[in-house]
């Protein structure tokens, strides 16, 4: 481990002002601290009451919603640290996270899921996803896949290009950037423990309402 590296960590919000004092303390409260810490309101205006709360953040309050790629591709555009995670305003970090993620360091680090919130079990059951723990949560692991907040080299993913559209215009600009990284010769170290929780609810837009 190169205890010089250097990490930010990027919160990204949409229509999740409610949810997301819960992310920042979650980040603010790691026991291994970001160098950086930036929070991005992509439009939705729910969001200024928390740079009061939390002034030793970096915020960005768009006037106008730029959408997932461009929003993300514009914040990865920003970071000048070694290591940057995005982390969605309606999920959240296990205390230790960091500290883990700093001793297995590569070229992209993925890590363990649980899944929660009130549509875990039919999300997980519509993916074929997810082993249910005594938690309540859903256990998803991510050994030889991808995830929208793995730990990466800064440098290598400004290399690929960032953020893209995937296949179509579909938007898995999580996964093309993963793939354009591996194709591109970056190492990836798998750390089998779940560090993220990530919340399935009515705000994900995409669930049944």
């Amino acid at each position: 481990m190169d205890n010089s590296k250097s990490i930010s960590l990027v919160i990204s919000s949409y229509f999740y002002g409610h949810l997301a004092g819960h992310a920042i303390d979650s980040v603010i409260s790691q026991t291994r601290k970001a160098d950086k810490i930036y929070f991005v309101d992509d439009g939705a205006g729910d969001c200024k009451h928390l740079k009061e709360i939390y002034p030793e953040v970096e915020y960005v309050f768009r006037k106008q919603n730029m959408g997932t790629v461009d929003n993300f591709q514009d914040m990865l555009n920003r970071v000048d640290t070694d290591y940057v995670m995005f982390l969605g305003a309606d999920n959240w970090l296990r205390p230790d996270t960091l500290e883990i993620l700093e001793k297995n360091l590569n070229d992209i680090t993925m890590y363990d899921i649980l899944v929660t919130g009130e549509f875990k079990d039919k999300w997980c059951g519509d993916y074929g996803i997810g082993t249910p723990t005594k938690g309540g949560y859903q256990y998803w692991g991510r050994q030889g896949g991808h995830h929208g907040s793995m730990l990466y080299n800064t440098v290598k993913a400004k290399e690929v290009g960032g953020y893209c559209d995937g296949y179509g215009g579909k938007t898995l600009e999580d996964q093309m950037l993963f793939n354009r990284m591996v194709k591109n010769g970056a190492n990836i170290t798998h750390v089998p423990e779940a560090l993220l929780y990530y919340r399935r609810h009515r705000e994900n837009f995409n669930d049944v309402k």
